[in-house]
């Protein structure tokens, strides 16, 4: 228990009271997207945050791109409203505080929206500062934290970690049955979440964990807290962390004779965990993600096509969500008869709905759009959809 509130307090409780705090206190900032005139407005100007260097550098650069292809196809057929959308790309290299002064940069140069951060962690350092200046802030993040700061300009491009959980605990427990689960988590903003989402729904269900271990963000070598697991024999084990780390563990966790069935959210369904965990490890890992495929449907397809021919890649989760993510801000630009304003834009995003690629977004007052995944499992190197998952 000692080792749990150490972690929780050196990198997740201290950002949420600050965060809190100032949240609370929005309004203070100025100089944003919440006083900025729409007259001869010519151009929406978004601020693309997100990690370019650093361990959580594919993030950012699927966003990147999930942008950027919108942003383009939104462009050609006459912009938002009549609005060329303008996105201009800073690097928040994965640091809170980097973050947070990249969003005070964004306030003082009168962007319309800030798209970011990739990382939970990093959007809630930005939230308090976007929110007091009314510039509304569409995130890759999916911690529950984002939605609990109760702000009207936070948007989550996914679902939260709620409902990750929620269907992976009810397959995992439900329909395979499996008792003896151990978790391994970390203990930054995204890790923390899912951490107390998965126990959450594990109580639930009247199931307690057989090992429940968490660790730094940054940690490479999971030898001592994956032993200590291997000793509780679990039959599934759940993990909580970014993809390199999660890849990490999947990795490390079969190389010390773990076979228990790993299961976990969004991270473990991305290239960059089979990649980092190596095929063998990364098999029969079960995914809860909203977003399985690129061959769901013609618009998935469609987008799939685009993407492979602008950047010569297979489009993934992270690319789909981001997509989606722009054209939500879009269609509430085009919503707005060019009356323009931060304050107008999240009071627009609130108002519409959308059928995107992950789904159809209906924005909450905290900023939940979207309330469902699926699950998949990866079978020689590819994720692929459980049919009868219940």
């Amino acid at each position: 228990m000692s080792e749990k509130r150490v972690y929780r307090w050196t990198a997740t409780a201290v950002v949420l009271l600050v965060v809190s705090s100032l949240v609370a206190a929005c309004g203070r900032e100025s100089g944003g997207g919440g006083a900025s005139s729409s007259e001869g407005k010519k151009t929406l100007r978004v601020a693309l945050i997100g990690p370019q260097s650093g361990q959580l550098a594919s993030l950012g650069d699927w966003d990147y791109k999930g942008v950027t292809l919108a942003a383009n196809e939104i462009n050609d057929k006459g912009g938002a409203g009549g609005l060329k959308i303008e996105i201009t790309r800073m690097d928040d290299q994965g640091d809170p505080t980097t973050g947070g002064n990249l969003a005070r940069k964004a306030v003082s140069q009168k962007f319309d929206v800030v798209f970011g951060s990739s990382s939970s962690t990093i959007s809630l350092a930005m939230l308090p500062i976007l929110t007091g200046a009314k510039i509304p802030q569409v995130t890759s993040g999916q911690a529950d934290a984002l939605t609990q700061q109760k702000s009207q300009y936070i948007f989550l491009d996914s679902p939260t970690s709620t409902t990750y959980d929620a269907t992976l605990a009810e397959y995992v427990v439900g329909k395979l049955g499996k008792k003896k689960i151990a978790m391994i988590t970390n203990n930054g903003a995204y890790g923390a979440g899912e951490h107390d989402a998965f126990l959450a729904q594990l109580k639930k269900r009247g199931v307690k964990p057989v090992a429940d271990k968490v660790i730094p963000p940054d940690q490479k070598e999971m030898s001592g807290p994956l032993s200590q697991i291997r000793t509780a024999k679990p039959d599934a084990l759940f993990i909580g962390a970014e993809e390199v780390q999660s890849g990490l563990i999947a990795k490390q966790a079969r190389s010390l004779g773990i076979d228990a069935t790993i299961v976990e959210g969004a991270p473990a369904g991305t290239p960059q965990y089979r990649e980092t965990a190596g095929d063998e490890a990364a098999e029969g890992t079960i995914v809860s993600s909203p977003y399985l495929s690129n061959d769901l449907n013609e618009q998935t397809r469609a987008f799939a096509a685009a993407y492979k021919e602008a950047y010569g890649e297979t489009a993934e989760l992270h690319g789909a969500k981001a997509y989606d993510g722009l054209q939500l801000v879009a269609k509430a630009v085009a919503s707005l008869d060019g009356k323009v304003s931060g304050e107008a834009i999240a009071q627009a995003m609130h108002d519409i709905s959308y059928d995107g690629l992950l789904g159809h977004f209906d924005y909450n007052d905290v900023g939940v759009g979207l309330s469902q995944t699926h699950i998949g499992v990866i079978k020689n190197g590819e994720v692929e959809a459980v049919e009868d998952a219940g």
